[in-house]
């Protein structure tokens, strides 16, 4: 079947809308949207701008995707927004476009939950299965890696990372990268422990969410130096896929700048 489009939307002739594509009343769709299959849009969702969103996900009421980038730098040019398959975007969620100042794209991944009010600032990129729980903040060109969970009322600041499988707690000031598997909390935010519940729940065994916990306690507790700290993982066994992982992902925040990995390229841009 192909779309069916309710009498009181305004889509644009030139949108390409899949198959089984709904679109509920009072939605404006614009004339360089593509959506794909199966895809819902329960009502009052505007999409504009140069935006493509994939199958079967489903966007609730007062959502806005594809706005111009609230950059005061911005000057018209042609940019992006991609949405992947399988995502949820609830009530009054903004999705800006980029800007040309990295690869003009605002990108998010497959299977992620948005919950009401979360606003995914310009140049923004989600990967695959995340949880963004209500109001949370993201600044311009803020990365959240596969898996990561963020709290409530949560604001990142623009250019942080969120890395894999963490978890940030509710009401958090994010002003520096999310170290992977860990859970994160506070104003100022610090690193509390091992997202012992998140690992669990992503299938790992005890052997791999021991390495880490040993891994958090000689840099976190007992703040040793990244090399010596790794040496002693080395000797005693727990130099797993995952601690090395985290290890590369804090070489990279220690090099960039004000606890952003990615502020280093920017400033090296």
């Amino acid at each position: 079947m192909g779309a069916k489009i309710h009498p009181l939307s305004q889509v644009a002739a030139t949108a390409e809308l899949g198959e089984d594509v709904v679109v509920g009343p009072f939605c404006v769709i614009g004339p360089n949207v593509i959506i794909g299959d199966g895809t819902e849009l329960i009502g009052n969702v505007t999409i504009l701008g140069d935006t493509t969103i994939g199958k079967d996900n489903r966007i609730y009421p007062g959502a806005v995707i594809g706005a111009e980038p609230q950059d005061v730098s911005y000057d018209g040019s042609p940019t992006r927004v991609e949405i992947g398959d399988h995502n949820v975007i609830r009530e009054c969620v903004t999705i800006n476009r980029a800007t040309t100042k990295e690869d003009g794209v605002t990108r998010i991944g497959n299977h992620n939950y948005l919950m009401a009010c979360c606003h995914i600032a310009h140049d923004c990129k989600l990967g695959d299965h995340i949880v963004l729980a209500n109001s949370v903040l993201l600044g311009g060109h803020v990365h959240v890696h596969d898996h990561a969970t963020v709290s409530g009322n949560v604001g990142i600041h623009h250019f942080a990372t969120v890395g894999k499988l963490s978890f940030v707690g509710g009401q958090s000031r994010i002003v520096h990268d999310v170290p992977p598997y860990m859970l994160v909390d506070g104003n100022p935010s610090w690193v509390r422990c091992v997202n012992v519940v998140g690992l669990r729940r992503h299938g790992m065994t005890g052997e791999q969410i021991g390495a880490l916990t040993e891994a958090h306690r000689l840099i976190y507790r007992a703040r040793m130096r990244l090399d010596h700290a790794a040496e002693l993982l080395k000797n005693h066994g727990r130099w797993t896929e995952e601690v090395e992982h985290l290890f590369d992902f804090l070489r990279a925040q220690f090099a960039g700048r004000n606890g952003r990995a990615r502020e280093a390229l920017r400033r090296a841009a």
